[in-house]
């Protein structure tokens, strides 16, 4: 398990932007280093393993799930081209540079997969291997964004962040329902490999 002493924004379905909190009292800054766990590099580079290795998966999974169009029409349906998400960038070479973008990518994901199981449970209830998918990736991204926030404080004192968050998709219609969060986990594919391959090298020098 992961300490959770964090006050993140980690069920925000509105905001499109808005400042996380990492701590309960940010007036006081970050809390003791004792909070993290010694394992804590070994336990997020795990996490973001797991995540890349399923991440196909899932965004396959909940097509078959979406039926007709989205199967025959995936391109045209869930490309998100003009979809906002957090990206990476290459030129980002510092560790302090790298937890923060990944921080907000995941605080993004966080609240989109909110989205995407409340309404998965509204159309497709019976889909019970799609909802356990969802379900776990939201433990898994909850337990990431805990231990980066760990990190951030115990090494950077950073104890708030800039995070944009997505669309709410409560009152949408079913179809664009389906389709926000088939953009959202098409777009979660080709982010999380390319986070991976930057996040990964820098937790393993530790």
């Amino acid at each position: 398990g992961v300490f959770p002493f964090v006050a993140l924004l980690l069920l925000q379905r509105r905001l499109v932007a808005g400042r996380a909190l990492l701590v309960n009292h940010p007036g006081a800054g970050c809390p003791i280093n004792s909070l993290c766990r010694s394992n804590v590099y070994e336990q997020t580079r795990k996490q973001v393993a797991l995540l890349n290795a399923t991440a196909q998966d899932l965004f396959s999974l909940y097509l078959k799930c979406q039926g007709e169009p989205f199967s025959s029409e995936t391109d045209k349906l869930c490309s998100p081209n003009g979809f906002f998400f957090p990206d990476f960038h290459e030129n980002r070479t510092s560790e302090k540079e790298v937890m923060v973008a990944m921080y907000k990518l995941f605080a993004f994901l966080n609240a989109s997969l909110g989205n995407i199981t409340r309404d998965q449970e509204e159309l497709n209830p019976t889909a019970k291997e799609l909802l356990d998918r969802l379900h776990n990736t939201t433990k898994t991204t909850q337990g990431l964004i805990s231990n980066l926030t760990c990190l951030l404080c115990k090494n950077y004192n950073i104890f708030q962040v800039d995070v944009r968050y997505g669309p709410n998709s409560k009152d949408k219609r079913a179809f664009r329902k389906k389709q926000q969060g088939c953009q959202v986990l098409r777009k979660y594919v080709q982010v999380i490999s390319h986070a991976a391959r930057i996040l990964l090298p820098h937790l393993s020098s530790v």
